[in-house]
Protein backbone atom coordinates (compact mmCIF):
# COMPACT_ATOMS: atom_id res chain seq x y z
CA UNK A 1 0.00 0.00 0.00
CA UNK A 2 1.26 3.47 -0.67
CA UNK A 3 0.53 5.33 2.50
CA UNK A 4 3.26 5.07 5.18
CA UNK A 5 1.93 5.41 8.64
CA UNK A 6 3.55 6.11 11.52
CA UNK A 7 4.21 2.78 12.62
CA UNK A 8 5.74 2.13 9.69
CA UNK A 9 7.67 4.85 9.92
CA UNK A 10 8.55 3.51 13.66
CA UNK A 11 9.40 -0.08 12.74
CA UNK A 12 11.55 1.13 9.69
CA UNK A 13 13.98 2.81 12.55
CA UNK A 14 13.89 0.13 14.53
CA UNK A 15 14.85 -2.10 11.51
CA UNK A 16 17.53 0.04 10.45
CA UNK A 17 19.14 0.46 13.93
CA UNK A 18 19.28 -3.01 15.74
CA UNK A 19 20.91 -2.43 18.29
CA UNK A 20 19.73 1.37 19.36
CA UNK A 21 17.32 0.84 22.33
CA UNK A 22 15.70 4.18 22.36
CA UNK A 23 14.81 3.90 18.62
CA UNK A 24 13.37 0.52 19.78
CA UNK A 25 11.37 1.82 22.62
CA UNK A 26 9.71 4.20 20.29
CA UNK A 27 8.18 1.62 18.08
CA UNK A 28 6.83 -0.08 21.32
CA UNK A 29 5.38 3.51 22.18
CA UNK A 30 4.09 3.96 19.19
CA UNK A 31 2.31 0.60 18.84
CA UNK A 32 0.64 1.32 22.40
CA UNK A 33 -0.78 4.88 20.84
CA UNK A 34 -1.87 3.92 17.91
CA UNK A 35 -5.42 2.83 16.91
CA UNK A 36 -5.37 -0.63 16.07
CA UNK A 37 -8.18 -3.31 14.36
CA UNK A 38 -8.20 -6.79 15.68
CA UNK A 39 -9.45 -9.28 13.39
CA UNK A 40 -12.22 -11.19 15.61
CA UNK A 41 -13.99 -14.50 15.22
CA UNK A 42 -17.52 -13.34 15.48
CA UNK A 43 -19.70 -10.09 15.88
CA UNK A 44 -19.41 -8.36 19.04
CA UNK A 45 -22.40 -8.96 21.16
CA UNK A 46 -23.33 -7.10 23.98
CA UNK A 47 -20.86 -6.23 27.41
CA UNK A 48 -17.11 -6.19 27.06
CA UNK A 49 -16.61 -9.88 26.17
CA UNK A 50 -14.93 -10.12 22.54
CA UNK A 51 -13.45 -13.02 20.42
CA UNK A 52 -10.35 -12.71 18.78
CA UNK A 53 -9.44 -14.69 15.77
CA UNK A 54 -6.35 -16.88 16.83
CA UNK A 55 -3.82 -18.39 14.55
CA UNK A 56 -1.84 -20.92 15.29
CA UNK A 57 1.65 -20.46 13.98
CA UNK A 58 4.31 -23.15 14.98
CA UNK A 59 4.01 -23.66 19.04
CA UNK A 60 2.77 -20.39 19.62
CA UNK A 61 -0.91 -18.90 19.16
CA UNK A 62 -1.42 -14.95 17.88
CA UNK A 63 -3.96 -12.36 16.87
CA UNK A 64 -3.70 -10.36 14.22
CA UNK A 65 -4.30 -6.13 14.38
CA UNK A 66 -3.61 -3.52 11.46
CA UNK A 67 -3.36 -0.04 11.55
CA UNK A 68 -5.59 0.93 8.72
CA UNK A 69 -9.00 -0.84 8.10
CA UNK A 70 -8.09 -1.27 4.51
CA UNK A 71 -5.19 -3.28 5.35
CA UNK A 72 -7.22 -5.99 7.76
CA UNK A 73 -8.86 -5.97 4.51
CA UNK A 74 -6.56 -6.74 2.17
CA UNK A 75 -5.16 -9.27 4.63
CA UNK A 76 -8.73 -11.24 4.95
CA UNK A 77 -9.51 -11.24 1.25
CA UNK A 78 -13.41 -10.76 2.51
CA UNK A 79 -15.41 -8.58 4.84
CA UNK A 80 -14.31 -9.82 8.32
CA UNK A 81 -15.55 -9.10 12.14
CA UNK A 82 -13.20 -6.01 14.22
CA UNK A 83 -12.92 -4.24 16.66
CA UNK A 84 -10.61 -1.14 17.02
CA UNK A 85 -8.73 -0.43 20.29
CA UNK A 86 -5.74 1.06 21.29
CA UNK A 87 -2.89 -1.14 21.73
CA UNK A 88 -2.35 -0.26 25.09
CA UNK A 89 -6.13 -2.07 25.46
CA UNK A 90 -5.05 -4.65 23.58
CA UNK A 91 -1.61 -5.49 25.93
CA UNK A 92 -3.66 -5.41 28.68
CA UNK A 93 -6.05 -7.65 27.34
CA UNK A 94 -3.38 -10.37 26.12
CA UNK A 95 -1.26 -9.98 29.47
CA UNK A 96 -1.30 -13.19 30.80
CA UNK A 97 -2.70 -14.99 27.77
CA UNK A 98 0.13 -16.85 26.50
CA UNK A 99 -0.86 -15.19 23.03
CA UNK A 100 1.07 -13.26 21.22
CA UNK A 101 0.72 -10.18 18.55
CA UNK A 102 0.93 -10.61 15.04
CA UNK A 103 1.04 -6.70 13.49
CA UNK A 104 0.25 -5.97 9.71
CA UNK A 105 1.58 -9.29 8.46
CA UNK A 106 1.70 -9.40 5.04
CA UNK A 107 -0.01 -5.72 3.86
CA UNK A 108 2.90 -3.43 4.92
CA UNK A 109 6.46 -2.51 5.50
CA UNK A 110 5.63 -2.81 9.26
CA UNK A 111 4.52 -6.24 9.68
CA UNK A 112 6.42 -7.87 12.48
CA UNK A 113 5.66 -10.96 14.64
CA UNK A 114 5.49 -9.92 18.58
CA UNK A 115 5.69 -13.13 21.11
CA UNK A 116 3.78 -13.22 24.09
CA UNK A 117 7.03 -12.30 25.86
CA UNK A 118 6.73 -8.64 24.60
CA UNK A 119 3.17 -8.50 25.23
CA UNK A 120 4.25 -9.37 28.56
CA UNK A 121 6.58 -6.35 28.78
CA UNK A 122 4.86 -3.20 26.77
CA UNK A 123 2.04 -4.51 29.67
CA UNK A 124 4.30 -3.93 32.13
CA UNK A 125 6.42 -1.21 30.98
CA UNK A 126 2.77 0.59 30.36
CA UNK A 127 1.92 -0.26 34.36
CA UNK A 128 4.64 1.52 35.72
CA UNK A 129 4.78 5.10 36.85
CA UNK A 130 6.66 7.67 39.12
CA UNK A 131 6.31 7.90 42.19
CA UNK A 132 4.48 10.76 43.76
CA UNK A 133 7.00 13.06 45.99
CA UNK A 134 6.34 12.82 49.43
CA UNK A 135 9.71 14.72 50.91
CA UNK A 136 9.10 17.92 51.51
CA UNK A 137 10.64 20.39 48.63
CA UNK A 138 13.42 22.82 49.57
CA UNK A 139 14.35 24.63 46.36
CA UNK A 140 12.93 24.71 43.10
CA UNK A 141 15.06 25.54 39.59
CA UNK A 142 14.81 25.20 35.82
CA UNK A 143 15.60 21.74 34.89
CA UNK A 144 18.52 20.72 33.18
CA UNK A 145 20.38 17.49 31.91
CA UNK A 146 17.10 15.52 30.61
CA UNK A 147 17.38 14.63 27.28
CA UNK A 148 15.36 16.63 24.08
CA UNK A 149 13.85 13.24 22.83
CA UNK A 150 12.45 13.47 26.47
CA UNK A 151 10.80 16.45 26.44
CA UNK A 152 9.22 15.88 23.14
CA UNK A 153 8.19 12.76 24.12
CA UNK A 154 6.69 14.28 27.27
CA UNK A 155 4.74 16.99 25.57
CA UNK A 156 3.20 14.22 23.02
CA UNK A 157 1.46 12.58 26.06
CA UNK A 158 0.43 15.98 27.86
CA UNK A 159 -1.57 16.55 24.46
CA UNK A 160 -3.43 13.29 24.71
CA UNK A 161 -3.92 14.40 28.56
CA UNK A 162 -7.32 16.13 27.04
CA UNK A 163 -9.19 17.87 30.10
CA UNK A 164 -7.32 15.80 32.66
CA UNK A 165 -5.50 18.65 33.88
CA UNK A 166 -4.64 22.74 33.66
CA UNK A 167 -0.97 22.81 33.13
CA UNK A 168 2.16 20.40 34.07
CA UNK A 169 5.62 22.11 34.85
CA UNK A 170 8.62 20.40 34.85
CA UNK A 171 11.21 21.97 37.01
CA UNK A 172 15.01 20.80 39.02
CA UNK A 173 14.23 20.64 42.41
CA UNK A 174 16.33 19.74 45.49
CA UNK A 175 14.43 18.32 48.49
CA UNK A 176 14.77 18.63 52.14
CA UNK A 177 16.52 15.85 52.71
CA UNK A 178 19.33 17.18 50.26
CA UNK A 179 18.41 14.65 47.43
CA UNK A 180 18.03 16.54 44.08
CA UNK A 181 16.12 15.24 40.98
CA UNK A 182 13.25 16.29 38.54
CA UNK A 183 9.61 17.20 39.23
CA UNK A 184 6.34 16.97 37.17
CA UNK A 185 4.09 19.24 38.65
CA UNK A 186 0.53 19.30 37.57
CA UNK A 187 -1.96 22.39 38.53
CA UNK A 188 -5.44 21.84 38.60
CA UNK A 189 -5.67 18.00 37.95
CA UNK A 190 -9.09 16.53 37.76
CA UNK A 191 -8.08 13.88 41.08
CA UNK A 192 -9.85 11.27 39.13
CA UNK A 193 -7.41 11.50 36.88
CA UNK A 194 -4.02 11.35 38.69
CA UNK A 195 -2.89 7.74 38.37
CA UNK A 196 -3.56 8.04 34.22
CA UNK A 197 -1.62 11.53 34.22
CA UNK A 198 1.63 9.70 36.58
CA UNK A 199 1.04 7.25 34.00
CA UNK A 200 1.50 9.35 30.94
CA UNK A 201 4.69 10.75 32.24
CA UNK A 202 6.16 7.26 33.49
CA UNK A 203 5.64 5.99 29.76
CA UNK A 204 7.42 8.88 28.45
CA UNK A 205 10.52 8.34 30.38
CA UNK A 206 10.14 4.52 30.13
CA UNK A 207 9.95 5.15 25.99
CA UNK A 208 12.82 7.70 26.20
CA UNK A 209 14.92 5.35 27.65
CA UNK A 210 15.10 6.99 31.18
CA UNK A 211 15.17 5.46 34.74
CA UNK A 212 11.66 5.85 36.38
CA UNK A 213 13.49 7.56 39.32
CA UNK A 214 15.18 10.49 37.25
CA UNK A 215 11.58 12.17 38.30
CA UNK A 216 8.60 12.34 40.49
CA UNK A 217 5.32 13.31 40.08
CA UNK A 218 3.47 16.02 42.38
CA UNK A 219 -0.44 17.31 42.02
CA UNK A 220 -0.63 20.99 43.16
CA UNK A 221 -3.74 22.85 43.34
CA UNK A 222 -3.35 27.09 41.66
CA UNK A 223 -3.95 28.04 45.50
CA UNK A 224 -0.55 26.01 46.83
CA UNK A 225 2.23 27.98 47.79
CA UNK A 226 4.47 25.95 45.50
CA UNK A 227 2.02 26.65 42.55
CA UNK A 228 4.04 30.11 41.79
CA UNK A 229 7.34 29.03 42.72
CA UNK A 230 7.11 26.37 39.69
CA UNK A 231 5.70 28.48 37.24
CA UNK A 232 8.55 30.86 38.12
CA UNK A 233 11.50 28.83 36.96
CA UNK A 234 9.35 24.94 35.03
CA UNK A 235 8.94 24.60 31.41
CA UNK A 236 5.22 24.75 31.20
CA UNK A 237 3.15 22.17 29.24
CA UNK A 238 -0.67 23.66 28.58
CA UNK A 239 -2.22 20.72 29.02
CA UNK A 240 -5.72 20.58 25.79
CA UNK A 241 -8.98 21.53 27.50
CA UNK A 242 -12.48 20.20 26.73
CA UNK A 243 -14.57 22.19 24.76
CA UNK A 244 -17.85 19.96 24.98
CA UNK A 245 -19.05 17.13 26.57
CA UNK A 246 -17.55 14.17 25.10
CA UNK A 247 -20.15 12.07 23.91
CA UNK A 248 -21.17 8.88 25.60
CA UNK A 249 -20.39 4.98 24.06
CA UNK A 250 -20.84 2.65 26.55
CA UNK A 251 -21.81 -0.32 23.95
CA UNK A 252 -18.24 0.09 22.65
CA UNK A 253 -15.48 -2.44 23.84
CA UNK A 254 -12.32 -0.74 25.20
CA UNK A 255 -14.32 2.60 25.68
CA UNK A 256 -14.09 2.78 29.26
CA UNK A 257 -9.98 2.13 29.58
CA UNK A 258 -10.94 1.20 33.20
CA UNK A 259 -12.76 -1.85 31.78
CA UNK A 260 -10.54 -3.27 29.05
CA UNK A 261 -12.27 -6.13 26.81
CA UNK A 262 -11.76 -9.53 27.93
CA UNK A 263 -11.18 -12.60 25.68
CA UNK A 264 -13.93 -15.07 25.27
Amino acid sequence: MADVTPLDQAHAAMEATPGDDAVRLRFYDRLAECELFLMLSEEVAEGDQISPELFDLGDARYVLVFDREERLAAFAGKPVPYVALSGRLIAEMLAGQGIGLGVNLEVAPSSILLPDTAIAWLHDTLSNQPREVKAAIAQVHAPKGLPEHFITALDGKLATALGLAQTAYLVGVTYDTGARGHLLGFVGAVPEAEGALARAAGEALTFSGIEAGAMDIGFFRHADPMTPRIDSVGLRFDLPQLQHPAPQQPGIPGGDPAKPPKLR
